[in-house]
């Protein structure tokens, strides 16, 4: 992506600086005090280039933006995801036009398979070892739902819950494919039955607490 190169450029200059902000440096302070940043004639020739295409981009996008999120208002499955915290309109707009009818998957685990979001299965010596995922499919969808989970794991306890207990015993990327995939799944069963988030909570609580009693 475009904007995403123009970034990473002016990170540079400001870590060439000995200025490490990241994120922040996307912030108001941070922007202001990358402005300010003591640079060469040359590197600050570049500088305001640079700011001048990401004002652009930013600008371009921020009226596409608005678009895809009108769309998503009004279309009636995307805006019922939009009940899922950590699911904006990129996400709830991309995952209904890719998905398509629900009704041709079975089971969550499909769609997330179809996603590319499932790991490959190894045979060796009689063994069965998981290696890592997929990758068919759509390949933005799959980006766009592992941020989407990495939001939801703060605000739902049941996804925070099993995304600590796998930063625990799996690498951290690891734990966000298998939270992407959680929410996939999800999203799926909203769809499926035309549950917004708070219901689809409650059910799947009392589903465990039957499972539970039952075993």
């Amino acid at each position: 992506m475009i904007r995403s190169r123009v970034k990473n450029e002016l990170q540079h200059l400001s870590l060439n600086k000995g200025m490490q902000r990241k994120r922040k440096l996307w912030s108001e302070a941070g922007m202001q005090l990358l402005c300010e940043l003591p640079l060469r004639p040359w590197a600050g020739c570049r500088r305001e280039d640079l700011l001048g295409l990401l004002a652009m981009l930013n600008q371009q996008i921020g009226k596409l933006d608005q678009s895809v999120e009108q769309a998503a208002k009004e279309n009636p499955q995307a805006k019922l995801l939009l009940t899922q915290p950590g699911v904006g309109p990129n996400t709830a707009l991309a995952f209904v036009l890719t998905i398509g009818d629900v009704r041709r998957f079975p089971r969550g685990k499909q769609v997330a398979s179809y996603l590319g979001l499932i790991p490959r299965e190894e045979s060796s010596g009689g063994r069965q070892k998981l290696g890592a995922i997929t990758k068919q499919g759509n390949r933005m969808l799959r980006s766009l739902l592992v941020e989407a989970a990495q939001i939801a794991v703060r605000y739902d306890p049941q996804f925070r819950r099993e995304y600590l207990h796998r930063c625990h015993t799996k690498p951290k990327a690891v734990a966000k494919v298998a939270a992407a995939r959680k929410l996939a799944a999800r999203l799926y069963w909203m769809l499926r039955t035309q549950t917004a988030y708070p219901e689809i909570v409650r059910v799947e609580s009392s589903s465990r607490v039957a499972l539970v009693g039952a075993s």
